[in-house]
């Protein structure tokens, strides 16, 4: 008797940072889906979506005036775009111990700054440290993101000229 061995398995490889980005950019650009997330004049709002490969995605209302200050995404690589407004993002090109620090102090040159357009975004890597804001006075910004693998934690700092501090420490259960 015979027996063919059967095909392992298929492994899926995890979502790249282009993978992420591109399902933020086919979702940004879905109209009906934008227009159905209600927005609040004074709070952020958001909704869970099913993101590619397993990866955690969130679409974001950003009425004006609004930014969700320094924070890191720990572990986890992400994309982000804006589907309508405009937002912007200042961001850290420095890579910073992940665990075992409290404060820091930042060295010059340091500082990033990206403004995203409807259309426009950016993936990025683990341990990225950024703020995201609508700086916009009259107009709500809404923007898609995608997080692998989904956020384990994210760290919240302040920031005070050329110093870092981080002040707290969120689990998904915090924000979910």
């Amino acid at each position: 008797m015979s027996v063919s061995p059967s095909a392992p398995p298929a492994v899926s490889s995890p979502p790249t940072q282009a993978d992420l980005l591109g399902f933020a950019r086919r979702t940004a650009a879905d109209a009906a889906l934008i227009a159905s997330l209600p927005l609040d004049p004074e709070g952020r709002t958001w909704v869970r979506l099913d993101g590619p490969g397993g990866s955690e995605a969130w679409l974001i209302g950003w009425p004006p005036g609004t930014g969700t200050g320094w924070h890191d995404h720990a572990d986890s690589v992400g994309a982000f775009v804006t589907a309508s407004g405009e937002l912007k993002e200042n961001s850290l090109a420095a890579r910073l111990p992940t665990d075992g620090w409290k404060t820091l102090e930042l060295t010059d040159g340091v500082d990033r700054e990206r403004r995203l357009p409807a259309g426009q975004g950016r993936a990025f890597g683990r341990h990225h440290v950024h703020e995201v804001l609508n700086e916009s006075a009259d107009r709500h910004a809404i923007s898609v993101h995608a997080y692998y693998p989904p956020l384990p934690q994210i760290r919240r700092y302040s920031r005070s000229g050329q110093v870092l501090r981080l002040e707290q420490v969120e689990r998904p259960e915090d924000w979910q």
